[in-house]
């Protein structure tokens, strides 16, 4: 009993590792510009209270009901006013109360505002911008400045007046990911090197014994295989993060949990915690399929060859990782046609094993095994390639 105190004494000292660093890398409210962006937008937003003329300062508990969000702005025709939000579909911006913008769907845009600024009038030297939707109050929270970068390939006698847009991507975000990934792999191989052996060791891979027990025995709610299952997760999570930053955000996501590009956190805790309930929930989508087929004897072999699968061939996403963080800016396209080739290809390999196994067991050219087998994860295969790789 003594033995296995340092063992879960450890465990805690790395909750309380992984705690710290959610809490550190918690998004922040303040945005750094450069000195010389005049055009920017603040959280200064007003409403206008019903009866009255003038507009008051927006309360997030008290205006709770009021559809439409104003700010006076002061923009510039010599720079660029671009601003990025993410936003509900049916979202309208005005301009002066011109309307500029409406979004077609739920998704992540970038706006010039002060292209839309060119032939509008100012008022006392400033422009009214409201933000209204027609069913919700609009979430000005993700409304944030693109900093203006200077364009390297200027002539050297021209003003530095010609700018690009730079989307701000944090990368410090990613490299404490994969140190907190290599941190809870080192935790399960000093505190489970039994377990880490058996589920990354490539000769029990490749084995396939009908009678070997799930996980080697032991429960799926134990502290092994669930740390195991986070590993994977995570990992998982954070590749698909740099997937989705790269080129734009998952419009299902978005509706589900809207989020601003730069929060790599978020989308990062979200995926982790989506992923996690999804290889959790395998199982007892397993029980319940299997009983309308009758065909409850594969279920344990059909989980364990699924889970196996992902374990082992998870622990090769961190390099794939650092590939990612190492050649993007130098290659996107290659590096972003890895990492989505790398998670079809885990996905994939997944299912055939699957198939294989339970091929040993029974076979599959029988039609109501592979109904079965169509339904339990060929179909949910289908989606989440949809959802992850073929979603651009």
């Amino acid at each position: 009993m003594h033995s296995l105190l340092p063992k879960y004494s450890l465990i805690f000292r790395m909750l309380l590792v992984v705690l710290w660093l959610g809490v550190w890398q918690a998004p922040v409210q303040g945005q750094v510009l450069p000195l010389e962006q005049k055009n920017t937008i603040t959280g200064n937003w007003l409403v206008q209270p019903e009866g009255q003329v003038q507009l008051v300062p927006y309360v997030s508990g008290q205006h709770a009901k009021y559809k439409a969000l104003h700010q006076w702005l002061s923009i510039t025709q010599a720079q660029p006013f671009q601003i990025a939000f993410t936003a509900p579909k049916d979202l309208c911006l005005f301009l002066n109360n011109r309307l500029v913008f409406k979004a077609d769907s739920s998704a992540y845009y970038t706006l010039d505002l002060a292209e839309f600024s060119k032939g509008a009038a100012p008022v006392e030297g400033k422009y009214l911008l409201t933000v209204w939707h027609p069913g919700q109050q609009p979430n000005v929270s993700t409304f944030r400045n693109v900093p203006l970068v200077a364009d390297e390939q200027q002539d050297e006698g021209q003003r530095p007046f010609s700018v690009q847009v730079r989307e701000y991507v944090n990368q410090n975000t990613f490299i404490i990911f994969m140190l907190l990934i290599g941190l809870l792999y080192g935790l399960l191989r000093v505190s489970f090197p039994a377990d880490f052996k058996n589920r990354f060791s490539p000769h029990n891979f490749l084995r396939h014994d009908t009678q070997e027990m799930l996980y080697s025995g032991k429960p799926l709610g134990t502290a092994s295989n669930l740390l195991f299952i986070l590993a994977f997760s995570l990992s998982m999570a954070l590749l698909i993060a740099a997937i989705h930053t790269n080129v734009q955000h998952v419009r299902l996501f978005n509706r589900l949990f809207p989020v601003s590009e730069a929060d790599i956190t978020t989308k990062v805790l979200f995926y982790t915690l989506l992923i996690f309930g999804v290889v959790l929930l395998k199982y007892v989508y397993l029980k319940v399929m299997s009983f309308v087929f009758g065909l409850e004897e594969l279920v344990k072999l059909q989980y364990r060859e699924f889970l196996r699968s992902l374990l082992f061939m998870g622990l090769f996403l961190p390099f794939i990782m650092l590939l990612y963080l190492s050649l993007n800016m130098l290659m996107p396209e290659a590096i972003l046609l890895i990492s989505n080739l790398s998670v079809a290809l885990l996905l994939v390999i997944s299912i055939l094993r699957v198939f294989y196994g339970v091929n040993k067991k029974v076979s599959v050219i029988n039609l109501h095994l592979f109904s079965y087998l169509c339904a339990t994860e060929v179909i949910p295969l289908a989606i989440m390639l949809e959802l992850i790789v073929f979603n651009f």
